[in-house]
């Protein structure tokens, strides 16, 4: 009977044969397969990493799309001044949509 192993570890490390795909925790085995250390990663850890790489895409994703007024801005003759406060309102509202992605776990 095989020993489990109980580990609170998000990432495993564990030995893996490159000819039949076998792995086992945590030590090398004693037969004639050729052996690789390789990672294992808990599904809730993946799901997390997952579902956090989405979400700032997401954030990243309606960044970008609110930049492309400033690639596009022409202030009307007279208004320069009125255009740049205005695009420097915006500017520091996603810095403060980026900051608050930043800081959610």
């Amino acid at each position: 009977m095989k020993k489990s192993v109980k580990t609170d570890k998000a990432v495993i490390p564990v030995w893996q044969c490159i000819g039949c795909g076998r792995i086992e925790l945590p030590q090398i085995c004693i037969g004639v397969c050729r052996d690789e250390k390789r990672y294992l990663v808990s599904a809730h850890a993946l799901d997390a990493s997952v579902a956090e790489n989405e979400r700032l895409r997401r954030v990243l994703g309606e960044v970008c799309s609110r930049l492309q007024r400033f690639a596009h801005a022409r202030p009307r003759e007279n208004r320069w001044e009125a255009a740049f406060l205005s695009l420097q309102a915006e500017v520091a509202a996603l810095i403060d949509q980026v900051e608050s992605a930043r800081a959610e776990p």
